[in-house]
């Protein structure tokens, strides 16, 4: 059974709950009722990348329970301290593509702005665990230097946000920036990367998808959920408010291993996403990032997961499997 931390997430607003995130793993180990065993690993993993978890999303963790999918997302391992060959800090080169202070300009038609150095969790297989947002930072100057290079750019037509997570930046801030870019003539659409619809499904207010709502850019919000059990009825709601409010939602995907490596877990996801509102998009093969190597599925099995698949989901549920590879001009599809 999953755990009840709060009886409902809408119960605080969502910058009192990121005030209120786990971040040592002895919490997390004791609010879930975890072996004591797992703690000295998970606190030796968590010095190289921190632990980082909301509430909401711990509440619908099973107890005592160390293989539960959510858990296995979170919870650092002593893994994470060894990497084999092929992994490094920068798997996709993002470096090489950084244009000015957190603006990366990798495809031709659009371009990335990290709007966040953090996250309401820290995924243990996150691709930019090794980024140094400290030299990313977003400062006034920066955005400015960011418009004027989009308006010196005139193939640019789309704005994707990501961090970090660019939703926690607060509803003004997002007023600002929508403001601005909508005076850029070029631009016809805005998408933003999060995952706090999922984790954290209070920063959806009414003043945010009010102005999304209101934007001549037409709104994408790619979120990211791996497994059917994330989704619990606050992070329903929070995604058919977006899409009642003309935000097209899709979904992100990565194979994980041990998490939703499995026809039965696949299944489940697309099914529960499109009942939520969110369309299944991409399932990434796994970034080899330094610590994240336990994760990673082989393409092999990967390829015959998805072509399973292929034969329980109609057509619009079987989400794309891609890799992004360094250099590439778009994701690759894995056949």
């Amino acid at each position: 059974m999953a755990l009840s931390l709060i009886s409902s997430a809408t119960e605080y607003d969502w910058q009192s709950q990121l005030r209120d995130l786990i971040r040592s793993p002895k919490a997390l180990i004791d609010t879930l009722e975890l072996d004591p065993a797992l703690l000295p690993a998970a606190e030796a993993a968590s010095t190289l990348f921190p632990l980082r978890v909301t509430r909401a999303f711990v509440s619908r963790m099973r107890k005592n329970d160390p293989n539960d999918p959510l858990l296995k997302q979170v919870l650092p391992l002593g893994q994470e301290l060894h990497s084999p060959e092929g992994y490094s800090n920068d798997p996709l080169k993002e470096q090489d593509y950084t244009r000015s202070r957190a603006l990366i300009h990798k495809y031709h038609n659009r371009v990335l702005i990290l709007g966040a150095t953090s996250c309401a969790i820290n995924c243990r297989y996150c691709f930019r665990r090794e980024f140094d947002y400290a030299d990313n930072r977003l400062s006034a100057s920066d955005w400015q230097a960011a418009l004027d290079y989009i308006e010196a750019h005139p193939a640019i037509n789309e704005v994707i946000f990501s961090g970090g997570d660019p939703l926690l930046q607060n509803d003004a801030q997002w007023q600002k920036w929508i403001d601005a870019l909508e005076q850029k003539p070029q631009l016809t659409r805005l998408r933003i990367h999060t995952r706090l619809p999922v984790v954290l499904p209070a920063r959806v207010t009414d003043t945010l998808v009010t102005r999304l709502r209101a934007s001549r850019l037409n709104a994408v919000v790619v979120v990211h959920c791996n497994h059917a059990q994330e989704i619990d009825a606050e992070v329903e709601r929070a995604l058919m408010r977006l899409r009642s409010n003309g935000v097209t939602v899709l979904n992100q995907a990565v194979l994980l291993r041990g998490v939703n490596d499995t026809l039965v877990a696949q299944v489940a996801l697309s099914e529960r996403l499109f009942e939520a509102g969110a369309l299944p998009y991409y399932l990434h093969l796994l970034d080899r990032v330094n610590g994240a190597a336990h994760f990673d599925v082989p393409d092999a099995e990967a390829i015959a997961l998805h072509n399973a698949m292929r034969g329980h989901l109609s057509g619009y549920l079987l989400p794309r499997l891609v890799r992004e590879q360094a250099g590439d001009t778009g994701k690759t599809p894995v056949f």
